[in-house]
């Protein structure tokens, strides 16, 4: 008949596709970004710690025994910064080190007829050792090494940059903190608004004697496919901006750390899946208690 037109039914577990997988994608890629953001951070302030030197002097007419002895000692003790990609301990003589000022300050002292300046060994320090207390106890046990004259350190630029390093540390966890809750809360409106057009669908399935593990399961399965498919996306995307941030700037890849970037996004995955699928399963399980006049 003409006047005949078609009712499209709803299927048990069906929602807007486009707009669930959309809101969770962009959720996703938001906390990723900051993620991001923080092990960038994290890398260079480690880089900037592993730079932090202390400058061990050493007596006047010393013989290459005894500075090899001093050497060996510091090589072998525990505050200096394990790292085999990087040179931690470096030997500067006298003459290096008069070169050096000379070039930077372009003051020649050679008129004194006499180099004031000591051969030198620097340590870069391990992180663990960059405290007021322990870089006190560090040059008292050097400085008591035969041979050495004096422990220099810059005490209190090592302690601005430690303070300033855990302000901004705690900002970020912060704003990660916030940045969780609010995407939590995001992704669980949007899956709920979604749910609303189900849930007259949801009553009429329970009317007709289905368990509640029938009428969530479909709900379920859909919102890990939702969750999985935006996390592939979210992934995907994050790794396309590192790659073009890579390429814009070269210094990028200095503090680029692949394997917690990884991590990071199988995290992102993880998250996108856990919470669609609790979210989802709060909103049916809702709807399944809900009386027949509160569904209205």
């Amino acid at each position: 008949m003409a006047g005949e037109f078609k009712v499209k039914k709803k299927k048990l577990g069906s929602y807007p596709f486009f707009s669930v997988v959309f809101s969770i994608t962009l959720a996703l890629f938001v906390v990723g970004m900051f993620g991001i953001l923080v092990i960038y951070a994290d890398t260079l302030s480690n880089l900037v710690k592993e730079n932090v030197k202390i400058k061990v002097f050493l007596k006047n007419q010393l013989e290459e025994e005894n500075i090899k002895a001093i050497e060996k000692q510091l090589a072998s003790s525990d505050f200096i910064l394990k790292n085999p990609s990087k040179k931690t301990l470096v030997f500067v003589s006298k003459e290096q080190a008069a070169k050096d000022f000379i070039k930077d300050t372009g003051e020649d002292f050679n008129f004194l007829g006499e180099n004031p300046l000591r051969n030198a060994f620097l340590v870069n320090l391990d992180t663990a050792f960059q405290n007021k207390k322990a870089l006190a106890d560090i040059k008292t046990r050097v400085e008591k090494i035969n041979g050495v004259f004096q422990v220099h350190y810059e005490a209190n630029l090592i302690e601005s940059m430690n303070k300033n390093i855990a302000q901004i540390g705690l900002i970020l966890i912060g704003l990660a903190s916030i940045l969780l809750i609010v995407v939590v809360l995001l992704i669980n409106s949007t899956l709920r608004l979604a749910l609303f057009s189900q849930r007259f669908l949801i009553r009429s399935m329970q009317l007709v004697g289905a368990t509640r593990a029938f009428i969530q399961w479909p709900f379920i399965f859909r919102a890990v496919l939702h969750g999985a498919l935006a996390g592939i996306i979210s992934c995907g995307l994050l790794w396309g901006v590192i790659q073009l941030g890579n390429r814009k700037i070269e210094e990028l890849k200095l503090i680029e750390d692949q394997d917690r970037i990884l991590i990071l996004l199988a995290s992102l995955l993880a998250m996108g899946i856990f919470v669609a699928v609790i979210s989802t399963w709060r909103a049916v399980h809702k709807y399944l208690k809900l009386s027949l006049d509160e569904l209205y």
